[in-house]
């Protein structure tokens, strides 16, 4: 086993580790408080209906025999999900520039 592959081994644990506590840490300080629960549960369901609406839109054309029309339809989705969601921050930015003008 040579220094690389230790380092390799460190950082992928470091990084379960990180991931577990990003996972963790904020789901137990919700416990606490379930109205924080309820709000999460609000973004995370608006992602989902995002994504979906981005899937069904999705064409399933392959240009490649190596890609299914699963894959093909699920990275369309994700594609236009960001388009979607790009284009819901770009029209936040602008309201909020022009709300600041107006005040």
């Amino acid at each position: 086993m040579d220094i690389i592959d230790v380092g390799l081994y460190a950082s992928y644990i470091l990084i379960v580790l990180c991931a577990l506590a990003a996972i963790i840490i904020p789901l137990a300080q919700s416990l606490g408080d379930p109205q924080s629960l309820i709000k999460s549960g609000i973004g995370l369901g608006a992602l989902i209906v995002v994504f979906l609406i981005g899937y069904i839109i999705a064409g399933s054309d392959t240009g490649s025999a190596d890609i299914t029309e699963s894959t093909s339809k699920l990275v369309g989705g994700g594609i236009i999900s960001m388009y979607i969601f790009f284009f819901i921050a770009l029209a936040g930015i602008v309201y909020t520039e022009i709300s600041k003008l107006i005040k």
